[in-house]
């Protein structure tokens, strides 16, 4: 059986952001206040100081031409994805290619991009987040740390539900949660599929399992936040002790338990089964996905601006972009198989194909995971006590 054909890069914090049109590596350029401050102005700072002017000039007249202009008067944008790699690359590259703006980019799972636009208190080192679930971004808008904008391609969505009330992020795709297992592993093991939630805490799978860690996974939250909301709080951690005795490992990223199951590393994955439909894809015909019988909810991957950013044109523009076909029609080039929530992509073919339905899913309060996502955390790592151990990798 083939394996996977691109290996996914690693992006590592110490080395800076890769470029999507040459200059990988390079750290984001100093901004032109600071330039300005300098005892002798140097010509690239007057350069940076006539752009200002021509995006101030440019965003007073109005609508996308003016948008555009500005943008292109700032040059640049560096996102932080934390959709799949391949996709990021793509659409990062694209918009590059569209508009003429240098664009540089990182891959950080969600929850990793909460902490880090935290800790840098409203002086963040990214303009835009692009992809991932939303509980982290919940999160992020619930702290102040992303910009409200309108953008006018937010009409092309297919539900005032995929998007938040303030303006601070909108859905770009939807995601269905569930299992992906091994087909030969459990006919070896002489094992029936688990069809349930409750079937994944059975004795059974021991060892068998493997889930996210919700410090550095938005997936892992949202499997949290789903078992509170369908079962009540108590009975979830009680739920989470069980489930704990047959995880093998909690992986970094929440694709990484979809990456195991093909090659046998773990029998059952927890996750979006859009990724299980890639590895599929890629020659994993042993792989099989099941929505969980007694319900399951969904992720909205979104895309947002960091209150603070040094170009806050180019990240208006890149808002208007992922909201439209010439960003999301391009996600299964990629491999991204999700379901589309703007009206006029469109949808891939594979994920019906799976057998998948998009509204198959519970009625997921984001209000309450936004209030409650980070409590809910620290009590789901009170739960399994000394249980939380070095099975939780973080990188």
């Amino acid at each position: 059986m083939k394996k996977r054909l691109a290996l996914l890069l690693a992006c590592s914090m110490a080395f800076g952001l890769s470029a999507c049109g040459g200059g990988g590596g390079e750290a984001p350029a100093a901004s032109a206040e600071a330039s300005t401050q300098a005892p002798a102005q140097t010509e690239a700072a007057k350069d940076e100081g006539e752009k200002e002017t021509q995006a101030e000039a440019a965003g007073e007249a109005g609508g996308m031409e003016a948008l555009i202009e500005a943008a292109k008067a700032e040059g640049e944008l560096t996102v932080y994805g934390s959709c799949e790699e391949e996709y990021l690359s793509l659409a990062c590259k694209n918009f590059e290619e569209l508009y003429g703006i240098k664009t540089k980019f990182q891959r950080l799972s969600t929850s990793e991009v909460y902490t880090k636009i935290s800790e840098e208190a409203g002086k963040p080192s990214a303009d835009v987040w692009f992809g991932g679930t939303t509980d982290p971004y919940n999160e992020a808008v619930a702290d102040g740390l992303l910009m409200e904008y309108e953008a006018e391609n937010a009409a092309n969505l297919i539900s005032e539900d995929y998007k938040d009330p303030t303006n601070c992020w909108y859905g770009i795709y939807k995601g269905i949660l569930g299992f992906m297992v091994n087909t030969e592993e459990l006919e070896r093991l002489n094992l029936e599929a688990p069809k349930t939630w409750d079937d994944l805490a059975k004795e059974e799978y021991k060892g068998l399992i493997m889930l996210s860690n919700p410090n550095t996974a938005g997936t892992a939250k949202l499997v949290i936040n789903t078992m509170i909301q369908m079962r009540g709080h108590e009975e979830a951690m009680e739920y989470f002790k069980k489930l704990d005795q047959n995880i093998n490992q909690y992986t970094k990223s929440g694709s990484g338990p979809s990456k195991m199951v093909g090659p046998g590393e773990c029998v059952i994955g927890i996750g979006f089964l859009h990724d299980g439909i890639y590895q599929i894809l890629q020659g994993y015909d042993n792989i099989e996905l099941i929505v969980p019988e007694d319900g399951t909810s969904f992720e909205v991957g979104a895309t947002a601006i960091f209150n603070g950013c040094a170009h806050p044109n180019a990240a208006k523009l890149w808002i208007e972009y992922a909201l439209s076909p010439e960003c999301v029609d391009h996600a299964k080039e990629a491999g991204s198989y999700q379901f589309l929530v703007i009206s006029n992509g469109t949808q891939p073919e594979e994920a019906t194909r799976f057998g998948l339905d998009m509204n198959n899913t519970i009625d997921y309060d984001f209000e309450d995971a936004k209030a409650n996502s980070a409590k809910y955390v620290e009590d789901f790592f009170a739960a399994l006590g000394s249980a939380a151990d070095n099975r939780f990798k973080t990188e």
